[in-house]
């Protein structure tokens, strides 16, 4: 059984399309992020998924049942489903335990196993308004985590984090899904977060599904310069059939000696980023952005570099 399968999903506006019809399926326990840049419609699409957003097109189906249209049911939402908005809120004054209790409908047992996966055991007795922003998010994860969803959509959900927050969301997210069985779909724009974490990738441009793969396909073989350049930095290369290969910094080999195949250029920069540097090459005509782990480079110096192009 696919666990969601979205047909045709497509959002108009009174500008234009939001979304034009976008097709793809989540298996269980499959860890789907979608990426793209600001406007290009993610936001959108996770709503129609929750269901609580109307698209003018398609279906979205979950768990072999139809995603119903949020205009004809009287609280809009799936069933099973939660969502996390990147805009969440939590009622003012309250003690965190007043905030979860109102809400919860689990066994004490559970409901204290679930506050031990968010990490906010120790926050229960403090009011809302004393609490940091990944504090109040965690919480607010949490109440949603008590209707028991199987499929949590997470929208931007590290974009206003600090490290320290983020990594301990990060174990959030890993330990709800090893402990809670859940099934995730993430937004986020930074691919730091998406490569390491995700099964599959859906990019997004202006409303359109552009490209869909594992991490490694749309990180190593994006379809063109826009994938490219959302998944970090890139040297776009012609080889002789005219076909364009999108190399990474560490798609390149260097040498301090000439090198059969390699071509001489010298360095315009050097930047730190402290287990390797990134360098910037002239050579041939071309701008190549290279990666090394040898830290001592410097601007001006002869060097060959060779593209790994197959």
């Amino acid at each position: 059984m696919t666990f969601l399968q979205v047909f045709g999903v497509r959002k108009d506006s009174n500008e234009g399309a939001v979304l034009q019809p976008i097709s793809f399926s989540q298996q269980k326990h499959e860890k789907i992020a979608i990426a793209g840049e600001t406007g290009s419609g993610k936001s959108t699409l996770l709503k129609i998924v929750a269901g609580l957003v109307a698209s003018d097109a398609g279906e979205v189906i979950f768990e072999e049942s139809r995603i119903k249209d949020p205009r004809d049911v009287l609280v809009p939402g799936q069933e099973g489903i939660a969502y996390l908005s990147q805009h969440f809120e939590l009622p003012k004054f309250l003690r965190v335990e007043q905030v979860l209790g109102y809400a919860n409908i689990l066994p004490e047992d559970d409901a204290n196993v679930l506050y031990a996966i968010c990490r906010i055991e120790h926050l229960l007795k403090r009011r809302t308004d004393q609490l940091s922003g990944g504090e109040r998010q965690r919480i607010a994860l949490a109440k949603l985590l008590i209707a028991k969803p199987r499929l949590l959509l997470l929208d931007e959900p590290f974009s206003n984090l600090d490290p320290g927050h983020k990594n301990v969301l990060k174990s959030v997210i890993h330990d709800l899904g090893e402990q809670l069985d859940m099934t995730f779909m993430m937004v986020s724009h930074d691919p730091a977060d998406t490569l390491p974490w995700a099964d599959k990738i859906l990019v997004l441009r202006d409303g359109q599904l552009v490209q869909q793969g594992s991490p490694q396909t749309v990180y190593k073989q994006p379809v063109d310069e826009y994938v490219a350049g959302l998944f970090g930095t890139y040297t776009a290369v012609t080889v002789r059939d005219q076909t364009v290969h999108f190399l990474r910094p560490e798609d390149f080999t260097l040498s301090v000696t000439e090198t059969p195949g390699a071509q001489k250029g010298f360095i315009v920069k050097s930047l730190f980023f402290g287990g390797f540097c990134e360098l910037e090459i002239a050579a041939s005509g071309m701008m190549y952005l290279v990666r090394s782990e040898r830290l001592d480079w410097n601007p001006g110096q002869s060097i060959w570099v060779q593209p790994k192009v197959s």
